[in-house]
């Protein structure tokens, strides 16, 4: 049977397609297009009460009885404790793995997404560059200090947790937009070898070509992407 991933071309999308690729499940896609509020209608809140994306059904869960997940860094650790496989093999390797799994989920994930945020999308909303000097310094910054930790760990490593893991599923699709976060790979050897490491296998490449169709470019300035622009950001607790 198959899983069913509730997905779009996202980097925290990106994560469980590498996973279920190089876990060799079987899934199926079901598009959840973020722009256009699909994260918001209710069959999808019953599975992902967060209205947020990836987030999986697995008819053949628990005792053989279906379960929903949602939250990325969850479902990467379910995935792993399903197929005993890239969740570390003992109680130490289970450490580092989960370790530098909320490393992403805590801070890599989160300040890339603000400093993408700010560089990216927020000149299109804010015409005074004045008001994002700030947020801009501060989170290209932050992802300054993220990927030297990175760089540090990877010096001696071929994979952050030592054998390839969901760690490195996790922070792979996040960290190979570096461009897009202010940052220059060339500073960062150890990453960069690494990502051209993780990039030749074949289920990483598999991983990030999914639904590679499903995005398509909306011009700046226009009414789909202020309407796109409302959705992604605008939003307020709901009843």
């Amino acid at each position: 049977m198959s899983i069913a991933l509730y997905y779009w071309p996202t980097p925290n999308g990106h994560k469980i397609t590498i996973a279920l690729e190089e876990m060799g499940l079987p899934y199926r896609i079901h598009p959840v297009d973020i722009g256009a509020g699909d994260q918001f209608k209710p069959d999808f809140l019953k599975i992902s009460p967060n209205n947020r994306m990836p987030a999986i059904t697995d008819p053949d869960g628990p005792d053989g009885q279906p379960i929903a997940l949602f939250e990325s860094g969850a479902i990467l650790q379910y995935l792993a404790r399903k197929t005993g496989l890239f969740g570390g093999a003992n109680m130490r390797e289970r450490a580092e793995v989960e370790s530098w799994l909320m490393w992403q989920m805590g801070g890599f994930g989160p300040m890339a997404g603000q400093a993408n945020h700010f560089r990216i999308y927020a000149p299109s909303i804010e015409p005074d560059p004045t008001k994002l000097a700030y947020g801009q310094e501060r989170y290209t910054n932050e992802m300054n200090r993220l990927y030297g930790v990175l760089n540090t760990r990877l010096a001696d490593r071929d994979y952050v947790a030592g054998p390839l893991s969901i760690a490195d599923f996790a922070i792979y699709p996040w960290a190979i937009h570096h461009e897009r976060v202010g940052q220059n790979i060339a500073d960062f050897p150890h990453v960069a070898a690494w990502l051209e490491r993780c990039g030749q296998r074949e289920a990483f490449e598999k991983g990030m070509a999914v639904g590679a169709e499903l995005r398509k470019p909306i011009e700046a300035n226009t009414e789909d992407a202020a309407r796109q622009r409302a959705v992604l950001f605008g939003q307020k607790a709901r009843s």
